[in-house]
């Protein structure tokens, strides 16, 4: 799987050298290529931004440099790509997306700033690949970075080979559309909090009955809006 991200910081993305996936790029799991958006203007300061027509506070994102980013990086896939731009008025980024897009072969992740990028560079961009436009939550950040340091890292782990057990990807919060249940680990009482005593009991068929219930209670209380 091959990721291209394009920013303005470009240095955001070094993170991505450590841990799982850092380890995944080494063993050519996955390809993460991160490109500055200033390298596709054409004038001396490099600008990337202007004026909003119509008026208003703070500058908007030139479709320009974006046009020919996007060119440059839709031409290297062998299928039409799948284009992501962060962004609070998109779709709300989920577990579903994140396993529909680990199957896919090719992610352009285009990070906006400022008020955003010229409406224009989406419907562009529709004509190159698939667009979409996805939000981590109701709120707003100063830019795409840390919202496509998330997707990136929730869509690679899924990614086959990845995480080294996969059947802990099976049981946790979203995968089957409740939040995971708690968990516990040795001593069995600590502080004097003692493990439930089903996890003790070596009854796999009780242990797995506690789990879906301490399930369904968990999402009841923290997220009822999961709930059918």
């Amino acid at each position: 799987m091959r990721v291209d991200v394009v920013t303005i910081f470009p240095g955001f993305f070094d993170v991505l050298e450590v841990s799982l996936l850092g380890r995944a790029r080494e063993r050519g799991l996955l390809e993460v290529h991160v490109h500055d958006l200033r390298e596709f203007t054409s004038d001396r300061h490099r600008t990337v931004d202007d004026t909003p027509y119509g008026g208003g506070a703070g500058m908007v994102m030139k479709p320009e440099p974006w046009g020919l980013a996007l060119d440059a990086l839709a031409a290297q896939a062998p299928t039409p790509p799948t284009i992501v731009f962060p962004s609070p008025a998109g779709e709300l980024f989920s577990q579903a997306t994140a396993q529909e897009w680990s199957e896919r072969e090719h992610l352009i992740i285009g990070c906006g700033r400022y008020e955003g990028i010229d409406e224009r560079v989406f419907a562009y961009a529709a004509t190159l690949g698939e667009v979409r436009l996805v939000s981590l939550g109701d709120y707003v950040l100063n830019g795409g970075e840390v919202a496509a340091m998330a997707m990136i890292e929730a869509v690679g782990r899924l990614v086959p080979g990845v995480v080294g057990n996969p059947a802990s990807l099976v049981e946790e919060s979203h995968s089957d559309g409740l939040l995971e249940y708690p968990s516990y680990t040795k001593p069995a009482s600590w502080r004097g909090l003692d493990v439930p005593d089903v996890l003790l009991s070596g009854h796999h068929g009780r242990v797995a009955e506690w789990r879906h219930e301490q399930q369904l209670e968990r999402t009841r209380t923290r997220r009822p809006d999961l709930l059918p």
